[in-house]
């Protein structure tokens, strides 16, 4: 029984040092990992969440792998309201929080959790990930097959729309875009009476750029999102890019998605 306690002693002791040296780790720059997604059997809830670590090798350490599917479920069946109720949830006996500490503490890298989406809808959610976690997409639908439901979230991860329709583009957007056009136009020299017409045009273009429904289907691009997706109305969706806002490297996988659906 002695040598027993002794054990688990070494073993809390062991656990405790990879703990501590998990919160000096703390501090580093975690701006890989992967977005992983959820979807329940019956295609009603769905989950994206992002968690990050320090390299790629660390993601594809089938820790990290199996801890991001864990919380996956674990969001979608407890529907947290944030992250700091997400952390502070129970999983497997112990805090979510807890639960990340000690992945940090035995892959050796800085692990956190950014940011989760979770929907759940009479109709249908679907989720796509692309590159095994550089993008994911959950997307709400008022109905439409499981299909229909891929086609749009691989269009959302491949064309990266800003919106659903106009309507869901902000003023400040258009505002900034408008002037951006401006500025282009003298640039070029056109002369200033003709330039706000050309930049009412120009606008058109970039809401069939952003607003996914008017934009071309990346698989048949004779058609637009609107028509493809009938009278089935999108209610919702979320792109995450994975490290956005705080990667060092910049790579196109939106234009990557785009070949790969060709």
């Amino acid at each position: 029984a002695e040598t027993n306690g002794d054990m688990q002693q070494a073993i809390d002791y062991l656990r405790e040092k990879g703990i501590a040296k998990a919160e000096k780790k703390a501090g580093r720059i975690a701006a890989e990992g992967a977005v992983t997604a959820y979807l329940s059997s019956d295609a009603k809830v769905g989950v994206i969440v992002e968690i990050n670590c320090e390299t790629d090798f660390a993601a594809s350490n089938e820790q990290f792998r199996e801890l991001s599917a864990k919380v996956a479920k674990h969001i979608a069946e407890t529907n947290p309201a944030d992250l700091d109720a997400l952390n502070a949830s129970t999983l497997d006996g112990k805090d979510v929080a807890s639960l990340i500490t000690e992945a940090t503490a035995t892959i050796g890298e800085k692990i956190s959790l950014r940011r989760f989406a979770r929907y759940e809808g009479a109709g249908r959610v679907a989720t796509y990930i692309h590159m095994g976690g550089k993008i994911g997409v959950l997307v709400e639908l008022s109905g439409g097959d499981e299909q229909l439901g891929k086609d749009i979230a691989m269009q959302i991860a491949a064309a990266a729309p800003l919106a659903i329709d106009r309507a869901g583009v902000t003023a400040d957007h258009i505002e900034h875009e408008k002037e951006v056009l401006r500025k282009q136009a003298l640039e070029e020299g056109k002369p200033e009476k003709i330039i706000e017409k050309m930049v009412e045009g120009r606008i058109n273009k970039f809401y069939e750029e952003v607003c996914l429904l008017e934009q071309k289907f990346v698989k048949d691009p004779e058609k637009k999102i609107a028509d493809v997706l009938g009278a089935v109305e999108v209610k919702a969706f979320t792109r995450y890019q994975l490290g956005e806002g705080i990667e060092k490297k910049q790579e196109d996988f939106a234009a990557e998605v785009a070949a790969q659906m060709k």
